[in-house]
Parts: C-alpha cells; structure tokens; sequence
C-alpha cells in the first residue's frame, strides 16, 4: 500500500526556478581574463552606477568572474525567506573559491525579479600549482551560498480558493486514478471524479472550507495500492536488467550458442642451396581454425515471467548482453507482454 501523499501532488503547488547573471569579486587572481569581454563590460557598468568612470581597456579582471546564479523558489515562501543558490563560472576564471557575489537579482521565466542574491561562494573544490605542474580536487568553478538569497516577492498558492482542488498524478495512470477516486470518495463522500489518467478533482466539503490544509492532510494519508504498466528496463551500456513483477512471457523456444573463430600465422624459412645465387625467402602460413560451441536450447511454459526467463538463461551461462539481445527478440516476436525499454 502506498500513501496518495507519495504519487500525487496538489496541483498548483509547485517550484519555480530562478536565474541571474552577476559578478564574485575577491578572487586570489584566478578570475577572467581581459579576454573575457562580457567581464570587463560588467565591472566597467557596476563603477559606473557608484559614479566611478573608467575606460574599459584599462581594467584588470583577474580577480572578478562573470557567474550565472540560479535557485529555486519553493512554494510558499514568503517575502525575507532565504534559499540556497548556486554560482558558477561563465568565463575562463581558473577558481571561483574564497569569492564574493556581488548583489545579483534572480528573475523567473516571466522576467520578474523574485530574489536578490548575494554572499561569500564555497565551492568545496580547489585548484593548486603553477604551469603544468597542478593538482584539482572536484570543481573550483561552480559554488554554492547557502541562505544566499532573499526572497523579494511571493508566489501566491491559494490553494481551494473556489471551493475546488486538484491532484496530478506523478505516473499517470487510469487504474491507479480509479482506486484514488475510490478510496477519497469512500473516506469524504461523493467529491472526487477522475478527468483522465493523471488529474483528479476534488470538491471540497464545506466543513473543510475554513480549513483547506487538514482537507489535504487527510487526503494525503490515504493509502491505496497504486497498478503501473509492465515494463522491463534494459541498460546496453551496463549490461543492467531492470523489471516488474507483472511481466509475462508466451510460450517461447530459445536458443543460445556461440561461435569461435581463431586465426594463428607461422612463420616458415626457405634456405637456397649452398653456393648458389638465391637467396633466404621468409613465408607466412595461416591457420584457420573454427569451433561452434553446442548451443544451449531452453522452453519455458506460457505461465513464465521474465525472471523465469532471464534465471533460465543465467543457468546456461549467458552474459549480460546476451540476455538483453535475446529480450529484444523475445518482444519482436510478440511472446513479451511488456514495454521493453532501452536506456
């Protein structure tokens, strides 16, 4: 059994992500280069807005990067709240630890600014030596500010303002929507109806209107017993087999041999006779031998699963791979009830 609250969620309720361009200043000369053209442009606009005019070929960035900033803004923070952000490199500055970022304003996809961010950045990284002689531990390039953000505005999740709500399913799924209809339904009366495979709505009762949060408390800790489509993952790289319990397999013949083939060269001498003009003549011979190991034959009955099938195959000393090749060619011959999927 399975709690709603672990494959569902409330609609609305949701994470919006954030993102910024800014500068960390303090670097110990492992910043941009004067190469990095969008850093010096940069600097040259941040003095300019403290009355500082400088021409930018004059400027020396090697202690200032250009970063993106990015962070989410969870739902139902409030303005002051702070969050965590991450800072990372754009331009070719060699480490960005020990940095300072500068007040950088995070905007959402809307182009509203959401967060100001602002901080010393820890990379948990570093960068040490001169030339070629160097040693780096993780990536002194990308950094985090914990709390290193304010937010600045609030996104508003009023949730069951009109009387109504909704839940999206994480696994879409029409059974699985049924048995959550049901089960609401048989715990708060007739208030929820399936609208397809991954959103169900829900009115809410009237004695729950002054208290929409115990309403959705109590919806999450209904358990149900959530169904899923058969499905066996397969991973080519890996060798990795991955499957569900519901998969069946038809009544299937398999076969399973190998063949070898190796190729091994001698090197022959012709002398010529003794005081005679020829001369040594080196040869080569091939020899090509074929073996064809005796193949290895297994039927399973139609009640058979995959884990039948694949313990089967185990058995005769397939590999891996063999068993996903031969997977492939069980799905292609209809005998799988399954997605087969390949990663």
């Amino acid at each position: 059994m399975t709690r709603i609250k672990d494959i569902a969620r409330v609609q609305g309720v949701r994470s919006n992500q954030l993102v910024g361009y800014g500068l960390v200043v303090g670097l110990n000369g492992t910043g941009d280069s004067n190469k990095t053209i969008e850093t010096l442009q940069s600097v040259a606009n941040m003095l300019r807005q403290f009355g500082v005019l400088i021409n930018q070929d004059d400027l020396k960035t090697k202690n200032v990067a250009a970063v993106m900033v990015t962070a989410t803004l969870p739902p139902f923070v409030r303005e002051g709240d702070t969050i965590d952000i991450t800072v990372s490199s754009m331009g070719d500055a060699k480490s960005i630890q020990g940095g300072e970022l500068v007040q950088t304003p995070l905007q959402a996809g809307n182009g509203e600014v959401y967060a100001v961010a602002q901080g010393a950045v820890s990379t948990g990284g570093f960068m040490a030596g001169n030339g070629g002689n160097t040693r780096q531990k993780n990536f002194p390039t990308v950094g985090t500010t914990p709390n290193g953000a304010i937010v600045e505005r609030t996104v508003e999740d009023d949730i069951g303002a009109n009387g109504n709500m909704s839940l999206s399913l994480m696994s879409p799924d029409f059974t699985t929507a049924s048995r959550i209809v049901d089960v609401i339904n048989l715990r708060f009366g007739p208030v929820a109806r399936a609208a397809n495979a991954g959103r169900i709505d829900i009115s809410i009762p009237s004695y729950y209107r002054g208290n929409v949060v115990g309403f959705v408390a109590g919806l999450e800790e209904l358990s149900i017993m959530p169904d899923n489509i058969a499905k066996v993952v397969v991973s080519e790289r890996t060798g990795t087999i991955v499957m569900g319990g519901d998969v069946s397999v038809d009544e299937v013949a398999i076969t399973q041999g190998g063949l070898s083939i190796s190729v091994e060269e001698d090197t022959e001498t012709d002398q010529p006779a003794p005081f005679s003009y020829g001369s040594t003549v080196v040869s080569k011979q091939s020899d090509v031998e074929v073996n064809e190991a005796p193949a290895s034959s297994i039927i399973l009955p139609a009640t058979a699963n995959v884990s039948d099938v694949v313990g089967a195959l185990n058995a005769v000393g397939a590999t891996p791979r063999d068993i996903i090749s031969i997977l492939q060619a069980i799905k292609a011959s209809g005998a799988l009830h399954a997605e087969l999927q390949i990663i």
